[in-house]
């Protein structure tokens, strides 16, 4: 050390290592772990990308080897391990890793199985097609570009990125203090969330998450409850658990075996099927004779084969609980805002990125307008020659140099520089006709293109409007199916699934007791048989109300007081045969002085359909289905009554249909639907029919063609007969005699549209019900007296009357 010079320089240890400890930390946060949220990559993926695009290996091209990437990044860009950099290049071609592959590999990249890939030098890659949005536009000023580590070079800070590749394929990466774990998403729904954030800039998360419903990983797996999803969309943070695609096939010698056809994120195939045994071979898991992995170049299948003797659904629940079928993927969705880490919402993930495409759309058209305005410049300066190619010829000719030429040029006909350059430039052919014509269509063609650029940057919303209709062009392009399903949790079941769908009979007593029955429970029965008992009840009760339909179907209840409730067939509690039911009030919260007085089974609430209600005063109304879609659960008011009136009936409709009123004294009138326009709920109707003193209305139904109609009486009489002899009249008449009544016959009570393919259940005062075939009933003209349906008991009466679909019954018919 030369004389005089003090090279040595005391520093404080511990702010040497703080100070130390803190670049270290910053240069893994900023330069190695953590993606930027605009491109969605961390700086060794985006050194991989722009070193294949500068290579030119894009899709169309051959495959080059994999050593020449990985070399030209460690020499240019990124001056580390390349062990680090094919590490990520080989990532960048699973299909089990990259939800959208980024490079297209050939040859051996690595397996689901943890097997390693093939060295460098073996292998061969190109870009995938996708990536090529990735870094579309990149020269044409729409990214900034920074020098390299040496300063020989510059690279990009970060890439243009067409489509949302944070969001779409996820990242992971642990920095210091910090790490990210963002899962892959649907190139489809990401894509749709940012049409509806540009559409409504004031979007909210959950109106989001109706759009981007959750992550869909590569490997597909079903993702358990939307709990772990809200809450990572909404914070940033969230756990969300992912089990196996599963399902329990019978094998060809009778015993059952569990097929694992996809695995959750990440999960290696070989370790879990080395678990699967280990748990087998400690007998932590007994029941497991054989485990076979078949998995082939179709697709994945372990088979884990069973004993007779065991139960395969608990069997697979405990390998969700002891292996890797189940999983766990923590979601932190921390990434590069500006330079600096932050966790991010799912909203605020899509602003930056839209900001980004919103600079990148308006830092592309603002280049695109530059070059055409230089070359309108350039084609303005030739048309001005070819209008004087005469004296520009000789100008020419008369010069000594080109510089002589040039200056002429300008001072002649107040050329610029570059218009003057690009004359003496010009070939002779285009003098010619059509060269001159090219040269005039290429101008008027430029100011067009101008004029539009020009008018994209003045406006924020049609630069949007740009960033909208190119991500729909990828979207329809490299858009795909969900591959991973959203479930709820084992804990979240919803109770429909566990629900059979089948037929049901729902019984409803007059004091407000109800149940839920099997449909199958009754026995058909010949014409005047006894019956048996279909529910228990007290004697001062009875079975008021019938209904059939099926178990996942919405039941509204329409109650005496107008009000319409809501619940699934499913929910009300199925009960034995002679139980006495569950009181419908801790079902449903009606008024002590209310009582249910019809019901209608809805699969859907269409659009085109509507309710037609009739009240016992004889009043109409028809009300679209839709009205009733969203009902509270204490109730919603579906008709305004009249003081006096209650509701009797209410039919599902289109709308274009025949509607029939019977009434207590035999009356009955059919009119046409239409005679009744709709109404909204709080409406209170039309005069249906008009009623003799005393008389009221007992039963509403539509009419369809080729059936017939049912009276049964209150002391078990009845007939059946043919829709036609029943005329078309108009509504608000008096209507038409249906039966003769007299004491020994009591009452109308049932006045209904039957088929004779359907049965036929009464049910009376007394809580007995009785199955019968309609077709083993006479068919009778208007005016017959009908025939004995039931035997009754003394003081006791038919209560209500239902059809119900034949179904095939073991065993023969019963008469008691």
């Amino acid at each position: 050390m030369p004389e005089g010079t003090e090279r040595i320089q005391e520093v404080n240890i511990s702010q040497e290592m703080r100070n130390s400890f803190l670049d270290y930390a910053m240069s893994v946060i900023v330069s190695r772990a953590l993606p930027d949220v605009r491109d969605g990559l961390k700086p060794v993926h985006r050194r991989i990308l722009y070193t294949m695009f500068d290579l030119g290996m894009t899709p169309d091209k051959p495959y080059k080897k994999s050593s020449r990437v990985v070399g030209n990044v460690t020499a240019q860009f990124h001056p580390h391990g390349d062990a680090a950099v094919y590490d990520a290049m080989v990532r960048m071609a699973q299909d089990f890793s990259y939800r959208y592959m980024l490079v297209d590999g050939h040859g051996n990249f690595g397996s689901v199985d943890g097997d390693a890939p093939a060295a460098m030098r073996y292998t061969e890659a190109r870009m995938a097609p996708i990536t090529l949005e990735l870094l579309r536009d990149i020269h044409k000023d729409t990214i900034d570009f920074g020098p390299n580590y040496d300063g020989q070079q510059e690279e990009p800070l970060v890439l243009p990125a067409r489509f949302p590749n944070l969001l779409v394929n996820g990242a992971s990466g642990i920095a210091v203090g910090m790490a990210t774990n963002i899962p892959p998403h649907n190139l489809r729904e990401a894509i749709d969330g940012l049409i509806l954030m540009i559409d409504n800039p004031d979007v909210t998360i959950d109106e989001l998450m109706k759009k981007i419903k959750g992550p869909d990983f590569p490997t597909g797996g079903i993702i358990m409850g939307k709990d772990g999803i809200k809450k990572a969309y909404r914070t940033g943070r969230g756990s969300i658990q992912i089990r196996a695609k599963t399902r329990i096939e019978e094998a060809n010698n009778g015993k059952m075996r569990i097929v694992v056809e996809e695995l959750p994120y990440q999960v290696n195939k070989a370790k879990l099927v080395e678990k699967i045994a280990e748990l087998v071979r400690d007998k932590k898991i007994e029941g497991i004779t054989d485990l076979r992995d078949e998995s082939d170049r179709n697709g994945m299948r372990v088979v884990i084969e069973l004993r007779r003797d065991v139960n395969p659904q608990i069997i697979l629940n405990n390998l969700f609980k002891h292996t890797a079928l189940q999983t766990s993927f923590g979601v932190i969705m921390l990434a590069l805002v500006d330079g600096q880490p932050r966790i991010l919402n799912l909203k605020q993930l899509l602003h930056h990125y839209l900001e980004h495409q919103i600079e990148v759309i308006r830092r592309r058209t603002a280049y695109d307008l530059r070059k055409a305005e230089e070359r309108a410049h350039i084609l303005e300066g030739l048309r001005i020659a070819l209008d004087h190619i005469d004296e520009v010829i000789a100008l020419i000719r008369g010069s000594r140099t080109a510089q002589e030429a040039r200056d002429g040029l300008m001072e002649r006909f107040g050329l610029s520089e570059k218009q003057a350059q690009a004359i003496l430039d010009m070939r002779l052919q285009r003098l010619t006709g059509l060269e001159r014509e090219k040269i005039e269509d290429e101008y008027q063609e430029l100011q067009k293109l101008i004029a539009h650029l020009r008018d994209i940057l003045s406006s924020e919303d049609k630069i949007r409007g740009v960033v909208r209709e190119e991500l729909l062009e990828i979207r329809e392009k490299f858009g795909d199916d969900r591959r991973t399903r959203i479930r709820a949790k084992a804990d979240e079941i919803d109770e429909e699934d566990l629900i059979p769908e089948e037929e049901v009979a729902i019984l409803l007593t007059h004091r407000g007791y109800i149940k839920r029955m099997p449909l199958s429970t009754y026995r058909a029965q010949k014409r005047g048989g006894r019956g048996i008992t279909g529910m228990g009840t007290r004697e001062d009760d009875f079975v008021q109300h019938l209904f059939v339909t099926h178990s996942h179907n919405h039941l509204l209840f329409f109650s005496n007081k107008g009000k319409v409730y809501r619940l699934k067939a499913y929910e009300v509690p199925e009960l034995g045969r002679t139980a006495r039911g569950t009181p419908i009030i801790n079902l449903i919260q009606i008024d002590q002085d209310e009582y249910i007085h019809a019901v209608i089974p809805v699969k859907e609430f269409a659009q085109d359909k509507f309710l037609f209600f009739a009240t016992r005063h004889g009043v109409v109304k028809k009300t679209a289905l839709q009205e009733f879609e969203n009902i509270r659960r204490n109730g919603l008011f579906a008709i305004n009554l009249r003081e006096g009136d209650e509701l009797v009936g209410v039919h599902l409709t289109d709308g274009n249909q025949e509607v029939l009123l019977g009434t207590k004294y035999g009356m009955s009138i059919r009119f046409p639907e239409q005679e009744v326009r709709e109404m909204g709920r709080a409406a209170t109707g039309v005069k249906g029919i008009t009623l003799a003193e005393g008389d009221e209305v007992i039963d509403m139904d539509v009419a369809t063609d080729g059936l017939d109609v049912m009276i049964v009486t209150s002391k078990g009489y009845g007939k059946r007969t043919p829709l036609e002899e029943y005329r078309v009249q108009s509504r608000g008449g008096k209507g038409i005699k249906t039966l003769s009544l007299n004491k020994r016959k009591g009452f109308v009570v049932a006045h209904k549209v039957v088929s004779p393919e359907e049965d036929l259940m009464i049910v009376t005062t007394g809580g007995v019900v009785n199955r019968q075939k309609i077709a083993g009933i006479s068919t009778q003209g208007r005016y017959a007296q009908g025939v004995k349906l039931i035997h009754l008991k003394e003081g006791e009466e038919v209560a209500t009357v239902a059809p119900v679909h034949k179904e095939e019954e073991n065993g023969e018919e019963t008469s008691e």
